[in-house]
């Protein structure tokens, strides 16, 4: 039979098996616990890296500024005193798209009515819509029947050389054709600016203000330099009507301005995308 001190022992030993037990299971409890908030401070970093990196934690960005459609270049008033000071059109927030139509009055009948190609001469559009918000072109001459087949008009000085006190940048300039191999346009060559065509013109070229041309006949050119900005919807018999006009010499040596003087009352510009307004002198 086992001694007493043999039963202790074995006591003793199942004793410290326990405690050495539980200590282990204690152990692998604590490597548990710290790999699961290992996993989970991973994670949140992981969450938190991603969402830095897509700007979350990023200042409120501030609002991007409007990009500039159109630049309008000074003219100084003061060397040139057939400009007329009314300000400028904005430079943003400009229609870029769709037409608008010019309405213009003049003392010879109408209305004439033209639709404005903003898509393709968005400031020139801007500006005759700008202008004519300042009565700009009311009572102005069509100083000018030229010899290209168009009315010249809005220049309030008469002179060729007025406008407002900016200028712009050509638009919609026609494709020069191919050369052709005689000094003349071939006749089977489309016109630059048929009958009926709205261009702006100016002196220089390329310096646009407030002038306009309004074809009442086809004009073919090899080199063309007017930009065009739209077309007449109504009252072309008005258009053609001024054309026939007698003209005498305009104090240069050209037989251009029109004996009887051409008077626009008034010329306004609708909203963007508007339709064309009937006229009963539609041409």
């Amino acid at each position: 039979m086992a001694s007493s001190r043999d039963r202790q022992r074995k006591l003793a030993r199942a004793k410290l098996d326990r405690q050495l037990a539980r200590r282990a299971a204690a152990a692998k409890r604590r490597r548990q616990i710290q790999a699961g908030v290992g996993a989970a401070v991973v994670l949140a970093l992981i969450v938190v890296g991603s969402a830095w990196a897509l700007g979350a934690f990023d200042s409120k960005p501030e609002p991007k500024a409007a990009e500039d459609v159109c630049l309008w270049t000074p003219q100084d008033a003061s060397a040139n005193t057939n400009l007329k000071d009314v300000g400028t059109p904005p430079t943003t927030g400009l229609p870029t798209d769709g037409t608008r139509t010019m309405t213009v009055t003049t003392d010879q009948g109408g209305p004439i009515t033209a639709e404005l190609d903003v898509a393709s001469a968005p400031c020139a559009a801007a500006s005759i819509s700008y202008l004519a918000g300042k009565s700009f072109y009311d009572n102005t001459k069509c100083h000018e029947i030229t010899t290209e087949g168009a009315l010249h008009c809005g220049d309030p000085s008469g002179t060729g050389l007025g406008g407002p006190t900016y200028s712009f940048y050509d638009e919609n300039v026609p494709t020069a054709p191919e050369a052709s191999p005689s000094a003349s346009p071939a006749p089977e060559q489309p016109a630059a600016y048929p009958k009926g065509t709205v261009a702006m013109v100016a002196n220089p070229p390329g310096s646009n203000g407030s002038q306009l041309l309004i074809f009442f006949k086809d004009f073919k050119t090899d080199t063309p330099k007017y930009p065009i900005i739209g077309k007449i919807t109504g009252g072309l018999d008005v258009v053609e009507k001024i054309g026939a006009l007698e003209t005498v010499d305009n104090g240069n040596g050209a037989k251009v301005k029109p004996k009887t003087d051409v008077v626009i009352q008034s010329l306004t510009v609708g909203e963007p995308g508007a339709a064309p307004a009937a006229s009963p002198s539609a041409g």
